[in-house]
């Protein structure tokens, strides 16, 4: 039996499973490092620190980043998919919602191990399941097998979703294993017991192609393969819980490139299941919504399946690799890091650089004026490094923690006097000049303010171990303003709060605020998630790093001692001398070329989310470039130029691998709404037979999540709003707009 092991969920690549690759996955500090962190947090969900949401979502997320095998399958072309499995003969099953795994195991299942073919068990990541791995009994398929051993343990309500032959199982720490058999879970035995034509999973059956989903083309590429790709690159084939989902983004993205003909859709669209009317409304739901460019993904496949259509739309797999010929300030700050970190602190040292600079402007080719406004974010997975940008940062910034902890002990005696002062007596105003610059991420609206008003139009500074950090600064949990403060720190925008208290903090500044933050790019993307069109995302500098293989020796670096700090100080002087207006005739040149390099790829992609997120990334590129400028001793470096080039791209391309789908799915599903003011009623946009499946695109549309649909629908049937007619179809009943009426002419 052979089967197989991947990085990750989201990694399509997978190999061959050996003992040593087993056992190097769940001995490994990394793999326990993440299930000790779920453990940690199942803790204080049982003690009531958490709730059950809060715990879900971190277990959910946290888990996206292990290591996974692939029990059922090995894929002879190395990728996850059902198309290209070779089935192994085992088995999983999966026992959920158990209070004591380990007793389960022990009182029910432990004697019987032997007897039921079990090679494997082991307790889940949420500390709250156990799963079997088995050998497949003579004769059966995958689903009979996973019957027969629901049968046997009496137990009804095992996951039946878990019957596809790419289905992956978390890797987890050796401590979690209750029982292996080595030998029988990797000898190579023939498969000849299984009839492998019913493996594919009941709740998503895939047809049989007809003539037309074979022939059916578009410029020669056949749909069924345009099809087939746009699952790779969009993450795989649907999972138990997002069928209707996926299908109506596919319906979407393939209406652009079938010239929105809803006959043809249904003709080359799988069905996973769906009968001909649910296809019929989410095709005529995709078809009819609002119309736009090419999304970005769709573009990526056809670049991946050859067509000239997609010239320059896939930013591909990997990053822009980085030039080999790095302007000299550059050079230097990354020359003490691995090289596989080196792209990650090459973006990461700018903000810090940036702000050593005081009442320096830059005339943009908009002909608006800009200071070095730079954000960085590291989104990288646990484990991988974040921590590599720490150094050099430290070094860059330590001239100005120097000056700022003299004038935070000046800060603290004052406090000290005043305290030491009864209520009567006459107190010290606070002293001038108190201009500090590095400042705490755990900071109040008020403190945040404050610090502006004595900055003395220098730039604040934070660094950030993650980016929820931020959320110090989101003040009203009903008005947050993180996001606000992130869009006016990239523009200089006014900001500030007015209160009459005599000892509360009154002022309007302008928001100058360099940062850094790391955090894992699922953690990016939720945090995120609501406001990826709303101008956060294209103002701030990604960044990410590789993923580690497995068992990676560990990564060797410099060391930043006194003669690195001596190279490093004559850039820190050019940066904290200069002042005023900078003009250099080569950054405006390099603006306008890049500028039409980046147009001329939108307008041959027709790309609406890359020519929006390209507009700003260019300026932060350009901001960069404004920096080693100036850093340099206001002397231009020919390298300055490729360098620039490869940070806006490298920048586009982690923009639109952690977003990119977000933004498509936000701009192609929420236009809609943005032409009714106000707040609508969900049932007064349903036509009056609807399904379930229209509703939660409403729901989506809204920005509204699709978990509470069920629920949604049974209190409305229960109001007498509806009527359930099949299945998965309802019937409005007393319901007109201006609220809840009898109307004798309907059904009762």
């Amino acid at each position: 039996m052979s089967f197989g092991i991947s990085n990750s969920v989201r990694s399509r690549a997978v190999r061959t499973c050996t003992p040593e690759l087993f056992w190097k996955a769940v001995r490994s500090n990394y793999v326990a490092r993440i299930c000790a962190g779920i453990a940690d947090a199942w803790e204080q969900w049982k003690r009531g620190e958490l709730t059950r949401e809060e715990y879900d979502t971190l277990k959910n997320r946290e888990k996206k980043q292990l290591p996974i095998f692939t029990f059922h399958a090995t894929f002879a072309g190395g990728r996850r998919l059902n198309a290209e499995a070779t089935p192994s003969g085992l088995c999983m099953y999966d026992i959920d919602h158990l209070d004591a795994p380990r007793e389960y195991w022990a009182h029910v299942v432990d004697e019987r191990k032997e007897e039921l073919g079990i090679v494997l068990a082991h307790v889940t990541p949420s500390m709250e399941g156990l799963r079997l791995v088995f050998i497949i009994p003579a004769g059966m398929s995958l689903e009979e097998a996973q019957r027969w051993m629901s049968a046997q343990l009496n137990d009804p309500n095992y996951d039946q979703s878990v019957k596809d032959l790419a289905r992956s199982s978390f890797a987890v720490p050796e401590d979690y294993i209750l029982y292996i058999d080595e030998e029988k879970l990797f000898t190579r035995l023939p498969v000849e017991t299984q009839n492998f034509a019913s493996l594919q999973p009941t709740e998503t059956p895939q047809p049989t192609e007809t003539p037309q989903q074979q022939t059916a083309s578009f410029k020669g590429i056949p749909y069924s393969e345009i099809i087939r790709q746009w699952f790779i690159l969009a993450g795989g084939e649907p999972a138990q819980g997002e069928r209707n989902t996926k299908l109506h983004q596919l319906a979407y993205h393939l209406r652009h490139i079938t010239d929105n003909d809803e006959g043809l859709l249904l003709e080359i669209m799988p069905r996973y299941g769906l009968s001909e009317e649910e296809m019929k409304r989410l095709i005529h739901s995709a078809c009819t919504a609002k119309w736009g460019g090419t999304p970005r993904l769709m573009n990526t496949v056809l670049a991946h399946l050859g067509s000239p259509d997609a010239a320059g739309a896939s930013q591909g797999d990997a990053p822009p690799e980085m030039p080999r010929k790095l302007p000299a300030l550059v050079k230097l700050l990354v020359s003490r890091t691995p090289e596989a970190y080196r792209p990650a602190v090459a973006h990461a040292i700018f903000p810090p650089l940036a702000t050593h600079l005081h009442r320096t402007r830059f005339r943009y080719i908009d002909n608006e004026e800009h200071e070095a406004t730079l954000m960085c974010v590291l989104a990288a997975p646990t484990g991988s490094g974040k921590s590599c940008v720490n150094a050099p940062i430290d070094h860059i910034m330590a001239d100005i923690r120097a000056k700022d902890e003299l004038n935070r002990q000046r800060e603290a005696r004052w406090k000290e006097e005043n305290n030491a002062k009864g209520a009567n007596k006459n107190k010290a105003n606070r002293p001038e000049g108190l201009v500090i610059q590095w400042v705490s991420p755990d900071m109040t609206n008020a403190a945040f303010v404050m610090r502006l008003a004595e900055s003395e139009e220098h730039f604040l500074y934070t660094r950030m171990n993650e980016i929820e950090a931020f959320d110090a600064l989101k003040g009203s949990s009903r008005n947050p303003q993180q996001f606000v403060i992130m869009r006016l720190a990239f523009d200089t925008g006014e900001y500030g709060q007015e209160r009459v208290g005599e000892k509360s903090v009154s002022e309007q500044v302008r928001v100058r605020f360099n940062w850094n933050a790391s955090s894992t790019p699922g953690r990016v993307q939720e945090y995120f998630r609501k406001v990826v069109v709303d101008g956060p995302v294209s103002r701030i500098n990604f960044c990410t790093l590789p993923e580690q293989e497995i068992g990676a020796d560990m990564p060797v670096y410099g060391t930043y001692d006194v003669s690195f700090d001596e190279e490093l100080r004559p850039y820190i002087q050019h940066l904290t001398q200069a002042t005023g207006f900078i003009d250099e005739p080569k950054l405006e040149a390099l603006a306008r070329k890049l500028h039409q390099e980046l147009k001329d790829r939108a307008l041959l992609t027709q790309d609406r989310v890359y020519d929006n997120l390209a507009r700003r990334a260019l300026v932060i590129g350009w901001l960069k470039a404004c920096v080693l400028y100036v850093a340099n001793g206001c002397r231009w470096e020919a390298a300055i130029e490729d360098f620039t080039r490869w940070s806006v791209e490298y920048d586009l391309w982690c923009k639109l691998r952690f977003f990119g789908t977000a933004i498509d799915q936000a701009e192609s599903m929420g236009q809609e709404f943005t032409r009714h003011p106000g707040r609508r009623n969900l049932l007064e946009d349903l036509s009056d037979d609807f399904s379930r499946t229209e509703l939660e695109h409403l729901r989506m549309k809204r920005g509204m999540s699709t978990k509470g649909t069920q629920d949604l629908l049974y209190r409305w049937e229960k109001r007498g709003f509806i009527r359930q007619t099949t299945n998965d179809n309802y019937r409005k009943l007393k319901y007109r707009n201006d609220g809840i009426d009898l109307d004798p002419n309907q059904e009762a």
